[in-house]
């Protein structure tokens, strides 16, 4: 797979890295800023660098693009490089909107290249642990799944895109929150929402508080987004999902904690762990073998680009798991619940 990657950040640079560590060839990035391109080039020895994506993606010697640029930047760039005959991991979220991410999947089949979103929960042994019982034994009916992802003092980039709503589209909710909700989603293996109710608060980022590490901060840049959400998700089937996520809140330390439950048994994340009555209260801890996700992702995608494998996160689920977060998000800023055929 030779491969070009757009957005030299930090997660970009962990992804040029990994792309080496499973056998690619980084022939060219892509980003505005020449410090990140000077950084690449020295130190991992990228020699075709460009500052317009377009320039990148016209190269006929690459086969595969990542697109690892900010949230509002996914949705051109992916239809793009599709366009173009890339293949594309894109990170997360996929796009702003429920209807960006379907034309970004739309693109992919017309075009007949893989899309692979960069959900990289889905690539730690222990979900795939658990993903792999409920395929192979399955928990009944999964009725109700609670999701906390919670940071004590995370905000990232203040004042930079992350903390602008016009290009991050929303704050720990579209950035930490599709983490957790498709990974919920996943392990019930139902994507299928019916209308949400949220609520969201920004109680530390106005006042410059609860500040993180990742990210570049941009004084005196803006902070409109929010910095807690709470969602509660009804499912077609009657299910409930029950998501909280924050960049900051007074908690003891970072957490992040999945259950979910069928009438049969239970599944707990991150661990892998299962719960069930088997005449007897019966606890079950998976083996599972510990790997870098982001390595196994990325050895997934070039699985994808070389041998043709499909990608591990399907269109349909994708447009849903968008749908889901941005109902939420106009849930709360409407003071209602919001039905996601409203976004679709």
């Amino acid at each position: 797979m030779r491969a070009g990657v757009i957005g030299c950040g930090s997660i970009g640079k962990v992804h040029i890295k990994n792309l080496k560590a499973v056998g690619a060839e980084v022939v060219a990035a892509c980003d505005i800023d020449e410090s990140e391109l000077e950084y690449v080039k020295n130190n991992f020895g990228v020699e075709h660098l460009y500052r317009d994506y377009r320039d990148l993606i016209a190269r006929s010697d690459i086969d595969a693009v990542v697109v690892a640029t900010p949230n509002y930047l996914h949705y051109q760039m992916t239809v793009d490089a599709l366009k173009e005959g890339k293949h594309v991991l894109c990170e997360k979220p996929p796009a702003l909107t429920a209807r960006q991410v379907k034309k970004m999947f739309d693109a992919s089949r017309k075009h007949g290249r893989a899309l692979l979103i960069g959900l990289t929960l889905r690539f730690r042994g222990d979900s795939r642990a658990l993903r792999k019982y409920v395929e192979e034994v399955g928990i009944g009916e999964p009725y109700y799944a609670r999701a906390s992802l919670l940071r004590r003092s995370g905000i990232p980039g203040y004042g930079s895109w992350f903390t602008r709503k016009s290009e991050a589209g929303s704050g720990p909710l579209y950035d930490i929150g599709v983490h957790a909700l498709d990974i919920t989603m996943w392990l019930m293996n139902n994507f299928k929402v019916k209308e949400v109710y949220a609520t969201t608060y920004a109680k530390f980022g106005p006042k410059g508080k609860g500040l993180g590490t990742w990210g570049k901060p941009v004084p005196g840049g803006p902070f409109d987004v929010e910095d807690l959400a709470a969602a509660m998700i009804r499912m077609e089937s009657g299910a409930t999902i029950q998501l909280e996520v924050s960049w900051a809140a007074h908690i003891t330390s970072d957490s992040f904690r999945v259950i979910v439950l069928g009438d049969k048994a239970g599944l707990e994340f991150p661990g892998a762990k299962v719960y069930a009555e088997e005449g007897v209260l019966v606890d079950k801890q998976l083996k599972f073998a510990e790997e870098d996700p982001y390595i196994v992702e990325m050895r997934h995608f070039k699985e994808v680009v070389e041998r043709g494998v499909e990608p591990v996160t399907k269109p349909e689920e994708m447009v849903m798991l968008q749908a889901a977060l941005e109902a939420a998000l106009k849930s709360a800023e409407e003071g209602r619940v919001v039905r996601v055929s409203e976004v679709l």
